[in-house]
């Protein structure tokens, strides 16, 4: 758990430029907090202590308005900018190097049994208020725009936009700073 955490702070010092010290995530990032929590509520999941992972959850939720199902599975090393809305449901999952904005949505499509949930790969990008729906599979280094409705698998190194979210840009070189 603390070496997930180490890899979430590192790589929100190296994401967000509004930073003026390495304290200031430590000190004043609600969304860091909130991924803290995630954490600490995961780790309880995985042991089987379902009402303290609920509890922690629960707290996120009440502080940080941050709802991360203790289940999800988050790889160390994902950044989630001004946390505020960001849902991310049971059998979701998220890979390293993954920078999250505000009211993004890691949702399910309908009710059903099993995998319910996207699958994020690494080092996506994905925009304020983003809806990502369903068991679908977001490749590496795609990036999704700011209030898109994703309800199709997403290759590798695309990027989508709109309601309901098309490629707009195919196979393009992965880099953090290109902006959608």
């Amino acid at each position: 758990m603390f070496e997930s955490i180490k890899k979430d702070y590192h790589l929100g010092i190296e994401s967000d430029p509004s930073l003026k010290s390495k304290w200031d995530l430590i000190l004043f990032s609600s969304s860091f907090h909130g991924l803290i929590l995630y954490r600490i509520s995961h780790m309880f999941w995985n042991l089987k202590l379902r009402f303290l992972a609920m509890f922690f959850r629960g707290a996120a939720r009440v502080f940080y308005a941050m709802d991360i199902h203790p289940a999800a599975d988050i790889e160390p090393g994902i950044f989630i900018d001004h946390g505020i809305g960001v849902v991310i449901g049971e059998t979701a999952s998220v890979g390293s190097g993954t920078l999250i904005y505000h009211g993004v949505t890691l949702g399910s499509s309908h009710i059903t049994k099993g995998k319910r949930h996207p699958s994020i790969g690494r080092n996506v990008f994905i925009g304020a208020n983003a809806s990502i729906l369903g068991p679908i599979k977001i490749c590496d280094g795609a990036k999704i725009g700011a209030n898109s409705v994703v309800i199709h698998n997403v290759p590798c190194a695309c990027t989508v936009v709109g309601n309901p979210a098309k490629i707009v840009r195919a196979n393009k070189t992965k880099r953090r700073d290109d902006a959608i």
